[in-house]
């Protein structure tokens, strides 16, 4: 095999690659030997079958394989031999190639690609992070509670005469329509309409204030602009309602009682159960805000130049991403009224970051010997599924059939992971905040 280097410039590598006719043919006859050991075939005794038959059935396809595995196995010499470690799959192209029968001609193609560059892990022991710590307060708890209890709630039917107050709750039909043209989905039976409750189209429960049992009363509502339904979206539509019931919202007192109805023996045990979840929120808040701070230390100290092959992808993922926002009005305030090009330069300087940093990550794992364990997979694939209740068998058959989406499983795990040996190395000061100071902190992982 002959290799020449055309090209060295930054981390892009070029190479023309020669294997020699008499290899390619020899590993022809090879394999056709192979195939006339074990061929089968009407009026011939199993292996005995001539080789001039034997080469007219079988020749072309079995060069078409050695074909196939010269070019990978040279491709991988290539690299080995020069200690190369590819920043993406090679690209190659053939330029010639002997012909199906076996001609006497070179194989011969080439070989690009562009390296990972030289990284250098910095003093991780140098790194100093404060950590925010909070404890939920009985206030906090008492919230809770009350929120616990008001999902928990009984509706009791009024019996007085008298219109509905906000937070009760009208057993209601309704008729929507544009233009007087009833639209799909916009009628409904027996719904249960909190009186200036949320989760229904805005300004809608507001205007059922009033309203008695048997009263009937059209309203006025306009969609938000971007409502779910293009087909609403800023139209103005009105609604013939017709209450059929009251009902108000009765809490149940929180004690020993309701703790029972919720399977615990005592109010203690419940109030000690719900500071139990608020902390652990309060330490996954705490987590991502030292995170964030920690993965902004090592971007800082990540100034190697990135292949430019990967910041081009990343690139192209989060422009597509802005595209789809920008065409659905969605973008956000800080690229209001900025150009394309503008915008262009600011998400690829976040693409070199975020390329850069994923490089570091990956370097301080690999050198420390950090993997992602299959019981991690599946402990993550088990999570994934459970995103999705009543179909979690057929979320596992998905993975199971995908193993890349298993692999997109593997890369936060592992970052994770990286994150947690940093952090073990790193000069990290616990601070104590309120709860206000923690939420009001700057949270998730900046890439």
């Amino acid at each position: 095999m002959q290799v020449t280097e055309t090209l060295s410039e930054g981390l892009k590598r070029a190479y023309t690659v020669v294997v020699s006719a008499s290899d390619i043919e020899g590993r022809r006859t090879a394999k056709l030997s192979d195939v006339a050991r074990t061929l089968k075939m009407p009026g011939f005794r199993p292996g005995k079958v001539p080789m001039t038959v034997v080469k007219q059935r079988y020749a072309g396809a079995v060069m078409a394989e050695v074909l196939e595995e010269s070019v990978s196995e040279a491709t991988r010499q290539v690299l080995n031999d020069r200690g190369l470690r590819p920043a993406g799959q090679p690209k190659v192209d053939l330029v010639s190639v002997p012909e199906m029968t076996g001609a006497a001609t070179d194989l011969s193609f080439t070989v690009a690609l562009e390296l990972l560059p030289d990284i250098t892990i910095p003093d991780l022991g140098t790194i100093s992070l404060t950590r925010l710590k909070a404890k939920p307060a009985e206030d906090a708890v008492d919230k809770a509670l009350d929120s616990i209890a008001t999902r928990q709630r009984d509706l009791v039917a009024v019996e007085e005469d008298r219109g509905a107050e906000k937070g009760e709750v009208l057993t209601s039909d309704f008729v929507g329509t544009i233009d007087g043209v009833a639209f799909p989905g916009g009628t409904a039976t027996d719904t249960q309409l909190e009186v200036a409750g949320s989760g229904f189209i805005p300004g809608f429960t507001e205007q059922l204030e009033g309203m008695k049992a048997g009263e009937n009363r059209t309203i006025e509502v306009t969609f938000p602009a971007d409502y779910g339904s293009k087909e609403l979206a800023g139209k103005t539509a009105q609604f013939a309602i017709t209450a059929k019931a009251l009902l108000t919202q009765v809490k149940p007192a929180i004690d020993d009682d309701f703790a029972r109805k919720l399977g615990l023996e005592t109010v203690e045990k419940l109030r000690e159960i719900v500071s139990e979840q608020i902390q652990r929120e309060y330490d996954q808040l705490s987590r991502l805000n030292v995170k964030r701070a920690l993965l902004d230390a090592l971007a800082d100290r990540a100034d190697f130049g990135p292949p430019e092959s990967m910041v081009d992808a990343e690139f192209g993922q989060i422009w597509q991403r802005v595209e789809a926002d920008l065409k659905d009005g969605k973008a956000d305030d800080e690229d209001k009224g900025k150009d394309e090009a503008t915008l262009k330069d600011e998400y690829r300087a976040i693409a070199i970051r975020r390329v850069r940093l994923g490089l570091l990550l990956s370097e301080i794992g690999r050198t420390n010997s950090i993997q992602v364990g299959d019981e991690e997979l599946t402990r993550a694939m088990r999570m994934e599924a459970g995103r999705y209740p009543g179909q979690e068998a057929q979320v596992i058959e998905f993975f199971r059939k995908n193993p890349q989406a298993i692999e997109s499983l593997r890369g936060p795990i592992f970052e994770d992971k990286v994150v947690d040996f940093v952090l073990e190395l790193a000069q990290v000061e616990d601070k104590d905040v309120t709860p206000e100071e923690l939420v009001a902190a700057p949270q998730g992982a900046s890439a």
